[in-house]
């Protein structure tokens, strides 16, 4: 039987395992604090390279999703050695290099074991000023929820798999849909933070393996606080839509549902068929969700629309709904 681990507890722990957050957050003297994580999963595109440019960019989400900046990172390594060359990991590495040196972070160093399949991330070390830190437990009734990269990518990812490696090149039935999908994947939160710090922002996730829906209900629950999403208003990946409709829905998707379940509120049975397998798609190195006052929250989408980012204020936290509970319209 599993036995639940004691929750730690410190004066300089100013985030921990309680709340659900994306990271550990600890004191440090003079306002600042350290930011730490690690994220590392099996491959989910057939370019290596690509792979650990996703897989870092992933990782460090978790640090611009607390307010702050990445400082420097340790490689996190699984490799069959005895069926995969060596030189196909330096291709894994190098894109995870390619990567922190875009987001102005160092690799400097890590650990690699022999196992059965590929596995790939980084243990991310960031910092953040005490004042700016953005956490589950800081979003306030009113303000509103912005969106910063398309849902989607899970599906995509899935069909990836699935179908002829040809689907994605040139021509392809994917390729457009798989070109959107990696350009997001591979796009670094640190535009999106700046713009959740510029608007005020007091609370923030990214939008990873849980879906949507899964980790806005860790803040809403944090903030004692339900939340109302507008589906029109959710950004999703062009071509995403038919991919559904053909079957292919991660099988993560099944569950990030059923752990919510108790949570969702829909409006109608119509809304709720359309929209839960994007709802709970759950998404590699996906966006920011953001609370911000909400006289600031077209600012924010409008910064970041002109940097590229398919930005959206998609909804609201609200103080009339229950804890956690999260009203689909």
């Amino acid at each position: 039987m599993l036995r639940h681990l004691r929750t730690p507890s410190h004066p300089d722990l100013l985030v921990g395992t309680d709340t659900a957050d994306d990271a550990a957050v600890w004191r440090r003297p003079g306002g600042r604090a350290l930011i730490a994580t690690v994220d590392f999963f099996t491959p989910l595109v057939d370019d290596a390279r690509t792979w650990g440019a996703i897989a870092a960019a992933n990782a460090a989400s978790d640090v611009y999703a607390m307010g702050g900046r990445p400082l420097f990172a340790l490689n996190v390594v699984a490799w069959p050695q005895g069926r995969l060359p060596l030189d196909l990991l330096g291709e894994v590495l190098a894109g995870g290099e390619e990567t922190a040196t875009a987001g102005g972070w160092l690799v400097v160093g890590g650990h690699t074991v022999d196992g059965e399949e590929p596995l790939y991330g980084q243990a991310v070390i960031g910092e953040v000023d005490e004042a700016d830190l953005l956490a589950n437990t800081g979003g306030r009734a009113g303000q509103a929820l912005v969106l910063t990269k398309a849902l989607g990518t899970g599906v995509v990812a899935t069909a990836t798999k699935r179908l002829d490696p040809a689907a994605v090149q040139p021509g392809g039935r994917l390729a457009a849909t798989y070109a959107a999908a990696v350009a997001g994947m591979t796009r670094l939160n640190d535009e999106a933070a700046e713009a959740a710090r510029s608007a005020g922002a007091t609370a923030a996730t990214d939008i990873t393996g849980f879906g949507l829906v899964g980790h806005l209900r860790k803040v809403a629950l944090g903030s004692g606080l339900g939340a109302r999403i507008d589906l029109d208003a959710l950004p999703v990946l062009d071509g995403v839509r038919g991919l559904i409709d053909d079957g292919f829905v991660p099988g993560g998707t099944g569950r990030n549902l059923a752990d919510v379940a108790g949570s969702l509120r829909w409006t109608s049975d119509a809304a709720r068929m359309l929209w839960e397998p994007l709802v709970a798609d759950p998404q590699t190195s996906g966006g920011l969700l953001f609370s911000c006052p909400a006289e600031a929250a077209e600012h924010a989408v409008a910064q970041l629309r002109a940097a590229g980012h398919p930005a959206a204020r998609v909804g609201e936290l609200r103080s009339d709904l229950d804890p956690g509970t999260i009203e689909l319209v």
